[in-house]
């Protein structure tokens, strides 16, 4: 976003046309190498928090569970606990979706997904 860039004083990273950096659009190459090197590490770690947890918790163990549950969601029944892991499987399912339409649309037509749904990305009270 222009506007954060120029607040934070940082390069804005969008492609010519306003779109976001990615395979389809171009422009990864304005992203610093850095960059890469910090969420490869941060995926690292929570790859070895999820190892660690495996071993401890053994047959217990349920793949992607890091015990991150603050507000004590999740139910304690286990009919509970199933419906809540489908609920969170389908939705992210949805919203990976959502991000691919994003990616085929800003790449058909060459403009920004914020600027082709505008609604979608603005305050409701403006």
């Amino acid at each position: 976003d222009k506007k954060i860039a120029n607040f934070l004083d940082l390069p804005v990273a969008l492609t010519k046309s306003g779109a976001s950096p990615s395979l389809l659009n171009g422009g990864l190459d304005k992203i610093e190498p850095e960059y890469w090197v910090v969420v490869a590490s941060i995926a690292g770690l929570a790859e070895l928090s999820s190892q660690e947890a495996q071993e401890e918790k053994g047959k217990d163990y349920t793949p992607g569970d890091c015990n991150f549950d603050p507000l004590g969601l999740f139910p304690e029944d286990k009919a509970g606990q199933l419906a809540m892991q489908t609920k969170e499987i389908k939705h992210g399912r949805v919203a990976m979706m959502a991000i691919l339409g994003f990616v085929v649309q800003e790449a058909l037509y060459r403009t920004p997904v914020t600027a082709e749904t505008p609604f979608f990305f603005n305050p409701i009270w403006n």
